[in-house]
């Protein structure tokens, strides 16, 4: 049993985390004794269970999502959700590696010449 200051600690978060994750029903409040509350290692791993779904980048609306499936042992609705969050998470590489290659070219554009503007900066000029 710990404090929400060792549980935060053990989630590698703060405390107004921890609270943050209790309003917004992620994460029981338990009931505290002269003014303390006591968390367990069930409570540890539902917070390590929230990070690594943020890690995974699960919004904490699809992380509520997962948490109550868990508790329904919907296996096939929690697939969809990850196979939806890989896709998703597809287009946005696609993405990045876009803008990673147009950078690129602005730099070796850069690099070719120092006569007239810089075509990095002419680039994000607003026109």
């Amino acid at each position: 049993m710990t404090t929400i200051g060792g549980l935060a600690k053990a989630g590698g978060v703060g405390v107004e985390t921890v609270r943050y994750y209790q309003r917004r029903g992620l994460m029981e409040t338990p009931a505290g004794q002269s003014g303390v509350r006591r968390y367990d290692a069930t409570d540890v791993r539902r917070l390590r269970f929230i990070r690594q779904a943020q890690a995974a980048g699960f919004s904490l609306d699809e992380i509520a999502d997962l948490i109550a499936l868990d508790a329904s042992r919907d296996r096939a609705r929690a697939r969809d959700l990850a196979r939806e969050k890989i896709g998703a998470l597809d287009a946005k590489i696609a993405e990045l590696t876009a803008a990673r290659t147009a950078l690129q070219r602005l730099a070796r554009e850069c690099a070719a010449s120092d006569v007239g503007p810089c075509p990095i900066i002419a680039a994000f000029e607003v026109g």
